[in-house]
């Protein structure tokens, strides 16, 4: 049979049949990677670097954890106990134990924190902080345990390495301040894997030397650094090795702001090494500068002393001087004399009394004599009849003035003070009665009017 031949214009079947395809919404797609996700990692360790860490008011902190390439969203729920929780900070290097998920409403997998573990410093401080509360819960912090550094310390025993910086400055304050102060090196390392038994051990020996032979105290000591440099002397064997010393300790490890185990485990913390040396031969510094002052003192006692008893020895001569016979024997004669003016003075004061008594007596009875008393009465009745006569005289002129007021007062008032103004008096004249009204003046009667000057009769019409 023979191949059909085919049209140029033949392109086959433009149209496939419809093929079957699985849509799925975005809400499902999520969930089925968050299955996935779930089931095929599920709880997973990673470690990273925190960044954007955000504590919220309900208590749960969110962050990322990130290495150079990629970055993780992580939760730690607030019901989650996570030891070092508190310590977590941006930038700080973290191993993350948690189960691996998506967030559904962003479409974003994030890591649920359960436990954390801090790498580096943050590691180191959290183990600084875990022994610490462990040995104060035990007492080795307990001011009561503590005991009290010897103030004039003759040997001491150090531990620190023979090439740290700290044992050089230690020496130098020692040979500057107490030359004199013997010192018994027991050599450790300061720092590294197993310093801190090395440490330890050195504090025992020192201990055991301590039995047989006078050792004051022990100054544990290095120079600064950071935290795991100094770390040696935050292990636990160092602090309980320092608790069981029986010879005081001192503890001057790092700077001023480095604070370690055996600083709070010690007897005394010095802030530097230096500072250490000081404070162990502070006692004799004093007392050289004190015997150095002790020759200008003794100078100055002895003078004060002198003239102590030269005071002394002139005031019991002037006691001596004052006790001779010779002396005492002068101070009777002039109280004897005293006493011969104090007779006088006495006599003559008595004898002035009684003669003002006697000249009052007199003059007294001078007073009471006949003639004197009647003179005197005499003079009493002159001086009563003047006081009579001036009494009558008064009486007299305040009656010649009361008289001359009435009389002034009968002028004012008389009729003929009230004629003389320009008035009349009417009178009736058969009756001579005041005619007071027209009433009393019928037509017809004969009526008689006073004036100032003379009368007029008239008859009434």
């Amino acid at each position: 049979m023979a191949k059909d031949s085919q049209s140029q214009w033949d392109f086959g079947e433009l149209f496939a049949e419809e093929e079957t395809r699985d849509v799925f919404t975005v809400s499902e797609l999520t969930t089925r990677v968050k299955r996935a996700l779930e089931n095929q990692l599920g709880q997973v360790w990673v470690e990273g670097e925190i960044s954007n860490l955000r504590a919220q008011a309900s208590g749960h902190m969110y962050f990322s954890i990130k290495d150079a390439r990629t970055q993780l969203t992580c939760v730690l729920f607030r019901g989650t106990r996570a030891a070092q929780r508190e310590l977590m900070e941006d930038g700080q290097k973290v191993v993350l134990q948690g189960d691996l998920t998506v967030y559904e409403q962003r479409g974003q997998y994030q890591l649920i924190v359960r436990a954390v573990e801090l790498q580096g410093v943050g590691a180191l401080q959290a183990k600084f902080e875990k022994l610490k509360a462990k040995l104060q819960a035990e007492g080795l912090f307990d001011a009561e345990t503590k005991q009290e550094l010897p103030r004039f310390p003759q040997r001491i025993g150090i531990v620190t390495s023979l090439s740290a910086a700290a044992l050089r400055d230690v020496l130098h304050v020692i040979r500057r301040r107490q030359p004199s102060l013997h010192i018994v090196l027991a050599a450790s390392r300061v720092q590294g894997k197993g310093a801190e038994n090395e440490i330890a051990n050195a504090i025992g020996r020192l201990n055991r030397w301590a039995v047989t032979e006078p050792l004051d105290l022990i100054l544990v000591t290095r120079g600064g650094g950071s935290l795991e440099d100094l770390w040696a002397f935050n292990e636990e064997a160092v602090a309980r090795a320092i608790h069981a010393s029986t010879v005081p300790v001192v503890s001057a490890v790092g700077h001023e702001i480095d604070f370690t185990i055996s600083d709070f485990v010690a007897d005394a913390r010095a802030a530097t090494p230096s500072a250490a040396a000081e404070i162990i031969t502070t006692a004799a510094v004093a007392l050289r500068d004190s015997l150095a002052a002790t020759g200008d003192r003794l100078t100055w006692l002895a003078r004060r002393r002198r003239d102590s008893l030269k005071e002394r020895t002139a005031a019991i001569a002037h006691r001596l001087g004052r006790c001779h016979p010779r002396r005492r024997l002068q101070e009777r004669m002039q109280r004897v004399d005293e006493l011969h003016t104090d007779l006088q003075r006495a006599a003559q004061s008595r004898r002035q009394i009684f003669s003002t008594h006697w000249r009052g007596l007199a003059e007294r009875l001078l007073r009471v004599h006949p003639e004197l008393v009647v003179r005197h009465r005499r003079q009493q009745v002159a001086q009563l009849a003047a006081r009579l006569r001036e009494r009558k005289g008064h009486r007299l002129d305040r009656a010649a003035q009361r008289l001359t007021r009435l009389v002034d007062r009968l002028r004012l008032l008389g009729p003929a003070n009230v004629l003389a103004r320009g008035y009349s008096i009417t009178h009736d004249a058969r009756t001579q009665k005041v005619i007071r009204s027209v009433k009393q003046a019928p037509t017809g009667t004969r009526v008689r009017t006073q004036l100032r000057d003379g009368t007029i009769e008239s008859t009434v019409e």
